[in-house]
């Protein structure tokens, strides 16, 4: 019972880690890799996929946002997500291998549902970057290099 509970408390920290609240679910990782408990490429994989999936979410936010635009509560200005749409369509689909960077990250996969990224590029790059970013810490916590 306790692999489950640490799996599924790993998988709702990189979930929540990738929405737009402030959390970090590498702490939780090194933790659990140091533990020498659990197998790494299952702590990889439960990360990776929690974290997508909390990236998912921040893009079904930015593909239904738009509409609310000209609220008064809208959280951004207008000139404020002008700015940000411009910055995705100058650099594209690829600034998404950026979505694992802190502060930037979050926001990112947002304006990509916003500007109706297709759901499968928008899968690819974040799981890529996302993986990839869980490997180099797994690989830096064990001494793989």
């Amino acid at each position: 019972m306790l692999d489950i509970s640490a799996y599924l408390g790993l998988f709702l920290a990189a979930l929540l880690a990738a929405t737009i609240l402030p959390l970090q679910s590498e702490a939780a990782l090194v933790g659990l890799l140091l533990s020498d408990a659990f197998a790494p490429w299952a702590l990889l994989l439960v990360a990776t996929t929690g974290n997508v999936l909390g990236s998912v979410i921040n893009w079904l936010l930015g593909r239904s946002l738009e509409r609310f635009r000209d609220r008064r509560w809208f959280p951004v200005s207008a000139s404020g997500l002008a700015r940000a749409q411009r910055g995705y369509q100058r650099y594209g689909r690829w600034s998404l291998l950026l979505s694992w960077v802190p502060l930037i990250g979050d926001p990112l996969t947002v304006i990509a549902g916003t500007l109706r990224e297709p759901l499968w590029s928008f899968l690819l790059l974040v799981t890529l970057a996302k993986g990839a970013r869980y490997l180099v810490l797994a690989a830096l916590t064990l001494g793989w290099f």
